[in-house]
C-alpha cells in the first residue's frame, strides 16, 4: 500500500541550495515546467493560466533561482480548435535542428468545452509569441479528452515524444475530481512519438501507466526524464488536486517505452517538509532538481506556489537529497 514517506535532514546542493523543498515563487503558479534557454544562461518555467495570463512564465539566472514572474503572455491563441481560456500545464521544448521552440498545452475543445485537448505551438523565441499548429495532438473526447502534456527528446534513439493524461475523470460518475464513485473511469498516461517538427504524430499513442487501487480517482501530470544512471523516471501525481491527498509519485523503467513500475510509496505527500498537496512535478534529463507546486493559501486564498528541491536516482528509487 502507498504510505506517507517521511524524509528528514537537510543537505546542500553543490554548496548552493538546501535540498529541503523551498518556495521559490510566492505566486499562484500551478504545474510548473522548466527548461534552460539554449540561447542564454537563463532558465524558464511555464505554468497554468493565472494572474491574468493564458500561460504564465517565470525566469531565473540559475536553476536554483532567484525566480521572477514575467509580465508576458507567450501564447496569443490556442488555435482554431480551442477556446482561449483555461490553458493548462504548458511545457516548452527546444527543437535544436530547427532553432525553434515548441509549446505543448491543454486547452478547452471548442466543439465541446467540457473537454480539454492537447495542442502545440511554435516560436523562435522562448518567450514567444507562439503560433499554434492547426490541429490538436491528442483529443480523445470519447475517453474524456487529454491534458497535462510533457515533451521528451530521447538522445539515445534520436526520437521525440510526448506523454499526456487521458482525462477520464471528466466523464466520471461523481465524487472527488469527478471520479471517486464506482465504476471509476480509467485515466491512463499515454505516450506518442512525434516527428522532428515536434507536432506531427508518428504512429499511434500507447499506454504506459494507469491509476491503481491506491491512486484515488486519477493519475495525472506526467513528466518524463532519463536519470544520470540511465533509468527512465516518470513523475506523476495521484489523487485529487483539490484535496490534501494529492501527491508526487513516480514510476521507473530501463526502457523508454516501458513497462513502468510504480514506486512502493509516493515521493512527496502532504505533511512532508510542511507541504500541502504537492503535485505537478517537472525536471530535466539527468535529474538533479525537481520543481512542483504546493498549496500556499496566503496567495489568493487557494494559490499553488512553485517549489524546488533536489533528488537522486539509484536502484530505481528516487530520493530527496
Amino acid at each position: 500500500m502507498w504510505f506517507l514517506s517521511l524524509v528528514s535532514g537537510v543537505a546542500l546542493l553543490a554548496g548552493l541550495a538546501s535540498a529541503t523543498p523551498a518556495k521559490v515563487l510566492n505566486k499562484d503558479f500551478p504545474d510548473p515546467a522548466i527548461i534552460k534557454d539554449p540561447n542564454s544562461s537563463n532558465w524558464y518555467s511555464f505554468a497554468t493560466a493565472g494572474n491574468g495570463k493564458k500561460v504564465q512564465v517565470a525566469s531565473a539566472p540559475a536553476v536554483t533561482g532567484p525566480w521572477t514572474w514575467l509580465n508576458v503572455d507567450p501564447l496569443t491563441s490556442a488555435g482554431a480548435w480551442a477556446l482561449n481560456q483555461d490553458i493548462w500545464a504548458p511545457d516548452v521544448r527546444y527543437l535544436a535542428d530547427r532553432k525553434q521552440f515548441v509549446m505543448y498545452y491543454a486547452a478547452p475543445y471548442a466543439a465541446n468545452s467540457r473537454f480539454h485537448c492537447v495542442g502545440a505551438a511554435v516560436a523562435t523565441s522562448i518567450t514567444g509569441p507562439y503560433s499554434p499548429v492547426s490541429d490538436p495532438i491528442a483529443c480523445p473526447t470519447a475517453q474524456g479528452g487529454a491534458i497535462d502534456p510533457n515533451g521528451y527528446f530521447d538522445v539515445a534513439t534520436n526520437t521525440r515524444w510526448i506523454v499526456y493524461k487521458v482525462d477520464g475523470n471528466a466523464i466520471g460518475h461523481g465524487g472527488s475530481c469527478g471520479n471517486s464513485v464506482e465504476p471509476l473511469v480509467s485515466t491512463p498516461i499515454m505516450m506518442q512519438q512525434l516527428a522532428a517538427d515536434g507536432a506531427t504524430k508518428v504512429g499511434g499513442p500507447f499506454q504506459i501507466l494507469d491509476r491503481g487501487q491506491y491512486d484515488g480517482p486519477l493519475i495525472e501530470a506526467p513528466s518524463l526524464i532519463k536519470a544520470s544512471d540511465g533509468t527512465y523516471v516518470l513523475f506523476f501525481s495521484s489523487n485529487c488536486y483539490s484535496t490534501t491527498l494529492y501527491d508526487i509519485s513516480y514510476a521507473t523503467s530501463p526502457n523508454l517505452s516501458g513497462p513502468y513500475t510504480k514506486s512502493s510509496a509516493p515521493l512527496l505527500v502532504t505533511g512532508n517538509y510542511g507541504l500541502t498537496a504537492p503535485g505537478g512535478a517537472s525536471s530535466v534529463d539527468g535529474g538533479g532538481q525537481l520543481f512542483f507546486h504546493a498549496n500556499c493559501p496566503d496567495v489568493g486564498g487557494s494559490g499553488r506556489c512553485m517549489y524546488e528541491t533536489s533528488f537522486k536516482v539509484a536502484n530505481n528509487v528516487v530520493t530527496i537529497t
